[in-house]
């Protein structure tokens, strides 16, 4: 899912030339990403320098939150850092995910602690407020800063805070007794937040398929939006409707469960369901490294963000009596030659003819995510030239 204000119109042309290529080769060999359904950033800095701190077995070590700037947006998110173990890349690329990926050295073990402390704390929580609640005198923003990230790193890898240092600036001075006091009141204090912060917005699955006359697919949207506009994009006649009760939908919210609805005199074809909506990355919220050949920091938004956000669901179906179409998966490609010679469709034991077709147009939107991966590549090598 790619941030932009045109994003539904980007991804319909990718869904339009994957299509075509699809159509030009069987069988389909379309790059897919494990990241489909979340936002994307690139760090750019740092947006605020807390003070050096030791943890139990762990060297010496910065505080700071961090920007993640979004993908083709001026929008950037405030982010801490969950993994005391790892480094951070400079200018690394970032995918919003579940608590349950968490990628770090650290285990993770308590997520819903983590979510309390960044609920309850600098700077969801100011420093006047803190203060009041820990019992301390003069708080600086900075100390408040090192005192949240070190509590933040007892829950995410397990380790205690053993000392305090100086700021970034050696000339900076701490109070190591405000820091170490606001810490063990933030770890002493902290409660399980069991629910995870809600995705802006997600579909899934994001591809169906079956018969003209049917309801086809049963999409679960997961949003932190409100009563989203839907927009459907294919033949008349098709339209959108809860996928229990079968009436027509034209708004839908977060845990709503819909489908296609599809005329039964309707020739074969496809048909998109187009999301667009602002939305909230809220606080909590996990965003770890794109690359897995050069590990960074994992990071965790410390404040809700309001973002523009687009995402897609797309059906095909066959005329009525004949047979739904194959779509393809998202799965690992099986390398042997028999799975190769599998992945033909087939019809009865012989290829397709007339129905190829609509077999490739399903395949075809599921080669939006490798369209996506396209785009995002083609973005990165610009971003590089530029520089």
């Amino acid at each position: 899912m790619s941030l932009r204000t045109s994003s539904a119109l980007t991804i319909r042309a990718t869904a339009t030339a994957a299509l075509f290529v699809l159509m030009a080769f069987t069988p389909a060999t379309a790059e897919t990403t494990p990241y489909r359904g979340s936002v994307e950033g690139r760090y750019t800095g740092v947006t605020e320098h807390g003070h050096a701190v030791t943890m139990e077995g762990e060297p010496y070590t910065t505080t700071a939150t961090f920007n993640v700037h979004l993908e083709e947006s001026d929008q950037q998110l405030t982010a801490y850092c969950i993994d005391v173990r790892t480094g951070l890349v400079e200018d690394a690329w970032y995918r919003e995910d579940q608590w349950d990926n968490y990628p770090g050295q650290g285990d993770f073990a308590e997520p819903g602690k983590v979510h309390w402390i960044l609920k309850n704390s600098y700077p969801v929580v100011d420093v006047e407020d803190l203060q009041k609640q820990a019992e301390v005198a003069r708080l600086t923003e900075s100390e408040a800063l090192t005192a949240t990230q070190a509590a933040i790193w007892h829950f995410s890898n397990g380790v205690d805070l053993e000392r305090v240092e100086k700021g970034p600036e050696l000339d900076v001075n701490v109070n190591a007794g405000n820091v170490t006091h606001l810490y063990h009141h933030l770890i002493d204090n902290a409660v399980d937040l069991p629910n995870e912060p809600a995705s802006p917005l997600t579909i899934s699955p994001d591809v169906d398929s079956g018969l003209a006359g049917d309801s086809i697919g049963a999409f679960t949207v997961e949003t932190s939006g409100e009563s989203i506009p839907v927009t459907v994009e294919g033949p008349d006649g098709v339209v959108l409707v809860d996928a229990d009760s079968g009436e027509t939908v034209e708004k839908v919210s977060d845990g709503d469960v819909v489908a296609f609805s599809v005329p039964a005199d309707a020739d074969a074809g496809e048909a998109t369901l187009v999301l667009e909506t602002t939305a909230a990355v809220e606080t909590g919220r996990l965003f770890k490294g794109e690359d897995d050949d050069e590990p960074t920091q994992t990071l965790i938004t410390a404040e809700d963000s309001e973002i523009l956000i687009g995402e897609i669901a797309t059906v095909a179906w066959d005329a009525a009596g004949g047979t739904p179409p194959e779509m393809a998966s998202t799965a690992e490609p099986d390398p042997s030659p028999a799975a190769d010679q599998a992945s033909v469709p087939t019809n009865n034991g012989l290829p397709f003819t007339g129905g190829t077709l609509v077999a490739l147009a399903a395949a075809a939107a599921v080669a939006l995510t490798g369209g996506g991966t396209a785009l995002h590549l083609a973005r990165r090598r610009r971003a590089g030239a530029a520089e």
